[in-house]
């Protein structure tokens, strides 16, 4: 009655296994636990015969299977590696909506001696904690801003400026870099 390869349960117990061996009318099961137990035919009922294992095994695509089972391979990473001119980078926005809350009541020479002021204070900071370069950014509007920065970076011998990358910044900004006297 029983094959070997049959799915089988126990009766009197919540037991699922395979059968092993059958050796007349004992059958060994292998349990879903992976124990071998030795048990009457009469205390069996059939699950699913071996044949119909093997009919299940014919209509399986074993090759959507393996391809489930494949371990993916790990994606390579390029760290990509950038220059030391581009490490750290301080942008300072110059507009006066960054600058202050709210600038009701401020004259336009208010504003401009402002934001002069942001630059000298960014400026010495920048000098003492040795960063190497600073981008302002002051936008474009009708470039008082832009000529008031060009001539106090102009007052500076320790420092070159220049207009900001274009595609990042646009026009409205200004790239300073200092020249770090080198300690021994």
């Amino acid at each position: 009655m029983f094959a070997k390869g049959d799915k089988v349960s126990v009766l009197d117990d919540n037991l699922d296994g395979i059968v092993l061996k059958v050796n007349q009318q004992q059958i060994t099961i292998e349990t879903n636990d992976g124990f071998e137990l030795t048990f009457h035919e009469k205390e069996l009922i059939l699950i699913e015969s071996s044949g119909d294992l093997m009919h299940n095994f014919s209509n399986t695509n074993f090759s959507s299977v393996k391809k489930e089972k494949e371990i993916p391979k790990a994606r390579s990473f390029v760290k990509e590696k950038k220059s030391k001119k581009e490490e750290f980078v301080l942008e300072i926005d110059l507009h006066i909506e960054k600058l202050v809350p709210n600038k009701r009541g401020m004259s336009n020479y208010d504003i401009l001696t402002l934001q002069t002021e942001t630059v000298k204070r960014q400026i010495d900071f920048a000098l003492r904690n040795r960063i190497p370069r600073i981008v302002f950014i002051h936008g474009v509007g009708e470039g008082v801003l832009k000529a008031e920065l060009d001539f106090l970076l102009g007052r500076y011998d320790n420092l070159t400026f220049q207009d900001a990358n274009y595609q990042k910044y646009g026009v409205g900004a200004t790239e300073v870099y200092f020249i770090q006297k080198k300690t021994l």
